[in-house]
């Protein structure tokens, strides 16, 4: 034996969907036996730089292959409670700027922001656009950001959608994907519970029909969720489903 330590396997999936655009997939557990499992997005832009939702851990074939990717310049956290990682994407890619929330600068006070959807102007921009749309979800208890990556008709999004189990992000963990917890453990578009879900985390009625209208109308085939796996067929019929409340009637 040499003595030299072998590190330990990374659990975190990769997986490119399309040339642009390549998902990190891992285990995460809200709770005991809630398995919602974790997952980082990023996009490589147009004109070569790349975006990142970050809300995985940077281990070592994350920061490579996103080095391979090209120039991090962005680094989103896509609401209020996905920030864990976001200053370790920073201390790896320092050139990059940092866009979150209203809420995560008194969460991450060391961390500078370079742009917070929901307290900078309505409007605001900050250099992916158009490639990439946004829309704040003032209305929604976490504050979330969903995104629009036009080119690949994908949408990307944290806790508006769930999609469990989590069965890619458990595939290389060793564990079962399912969870203890009835109905949070099969949280998915086109069940009860998940309607429930959305009724219960909008906290503005008005402010969330708007914005999953616009959501709505976008041409987006996809859905990248943070939690779950990765909608690749009928992805329109389920935000509708999903947030029928807000959109019907």
């Amino acid at each position: 034996m040499s003595g030299v330590p072998t590190p330990a396997q990374s659990s975190t999936v990769i997986r490119q969907l399309t040339s642009h655009l390549t998902i990190f997939s891992a285990p995460f557990s809200r709770g005991p036996g809630v398995k919602f499992g974790g997952r980082s997005t990023a996009v490589k832009l147009a004109n070569g730089d790349v975006w990142v939702a970050a809300s995985t851990s940077l281990d070592q074939p994350t920061r490579q292959t996103l080095g391979d990717m090209g120039d991090v310049k962005y680094i989103v956290g896509l609401d209020a409670v996905h920030w864990l990682h976001l200053k370790d994407f920073k201390a790896a890619f320092p050139a990059a700027k940092v866009i979150g929330v209203d809420g995560l600068q008194e969460k991450v006070p060391d961390l500078q922001f370079d742009g917070l959807y929901g307290k900078d102007p309505e409007g605001t921009k900050y250099g992916f656009e158009p490639e990439i749309e946004a829309v704040y979800f003032s209305g929604f208890k976490n504050k979330d950001v969903a995104f629009f990556h036009a080119p690949s008709k994908t949408l990307i999004e944290a806790d508006l959608l769930f999609n469990l189990p989590a069965t890619e992000q458990y595939s290389k963990s060793g564990e079962s994907a399912t969870s203890v917890v009835p109905g949070l453990g099969n949280l998915h578009p086109g069940t009860k519970t998940h309607k429930l879900f959305a009724r219960a985390v909008g906290t503005n009625k008005e402010a969330m029909t708007r914005d999953a209208k616009k959501v709505a109308s976008w041409d987006f085939e996809r859905i990248v969720p943070c939690h779950g796996d990765v909608i690749e067929k009928d992805a329109k019929k389920a935000w509708l489903d999903a947030y029928s409340a807000f959109l019907e009637g």
